[in-house]
């Protein structure tokens, strides 16, 4: 096994580590299996604020994996929470995002309001949105150059699907950056709000928690910022010779999340 023996629990980013689109990387029932039976506790951290963690368990089961909705991190959690710290309840967010971002939100009293009350919003929240639009992007903006707080569930420019990469949330953030000259606050990785929540949830300590993920400029980043080991894998966006010329370099690299647990 790659992993030292010291490492009492993974922090597991999911797009290109656990999954492509909709197809598992490997066979995730025999990796999950094996990460049981070495004793690790693990956690799913990600950026993709798209679906809730319920929504997620119920991927994994359909891929063979049981897990508890709290072992689900995601971006739009952390947006919430972050969020929570500092305004009250029933403030009124203007959002550019999916369901995940919407239950995270709301579960924290927020209001989330329509396009066409989108000129009273107090917060302006964004995340990668599959129905985003011209009248959506344009509030966006409107809002943002009034000087409404600006945040964001991340800044991933691409999304690994089988196929290819397709934009993420951050090429969407792209234009409302260029239209305003304004740059969001990010809950997602690398910035450490995830890792911290995540460390929260397992109850390890950062030595013993090992990071595994796809992306340099995200996982790999956030795991090291946090004083954390990392596990760099070659089943998504990142290539080895990225990873070669990567300073710090991750302490791990593997083919997959099967070949690091094996």
């Amino acid at each position: 096994m790659m992993i030292p023996s010291n490492i009492k629990a993974l922090i597991l980013d999911m797009d290109g580590v656990v999954w492509k689109g909709d197809a598992p990387i490997g066979d995730l029932a025999a990796t999950f299996k094996r990460i049981r039976e070495r004793g690790l506790k693990f956690v799913f951290a990600t950026n993709n604020g798209t679906k809730t963690p319920a929504e997620y368990q119920e991927k994994l089961r359909g891929l063979g994996v049981e897990i508890d909705s709290s072992q689900v991190v995601t971006s739009a959690l952390g947006i919430a929470f972050m969020l929570a710290a500092k305004y009250p309840r029933g403030t009124k967010i203007f959002m550019i995002g999916e369901d995940g971002i919407r239950v995270a939100l709301e579960e924290k009293g927020f209001e989330i309001l329509s396009v066409e009350n989108a000129p009273a919003a107090q917060v302006v929240v964004m995340g990668i949105d599959r129905g985003i639009n011209f009248q959506k992007v344009t509030e966006a903006t409107l809002l943002v150059r009034a000087g409404i707080p600006f945040y964001t569930t991340n800044t991933d420019r691409t999304f690994p699907t089988p196929r290819g990469e397709i934009p993420g949330s951050g090429s969407w953030l792209a234009v409302i950056t260029s239209a305003t000259g304004v740059e969001p606050i990010v809950a997602g990785k690398p910035f450490p709000y995830l890792m911290e929540l995540s460390l929260e949830r397992l109850g390890t300590t950062k030595a013993d928690t090992l990071v595994v993920g796809d992306r340099l400029e995200t996982d790999i980043a956030a795991g090291q910022s946090m004083g954390c080991p990392t596990a760099f894998v070659l089943s998504g966006v990142s290539t080895k010779a990225e990873a070669d010329a990567w300073k710090p370099a991750p302490d791990l690299i593997a083919e997959n999340l099967s070949e690091l647990v094996k």
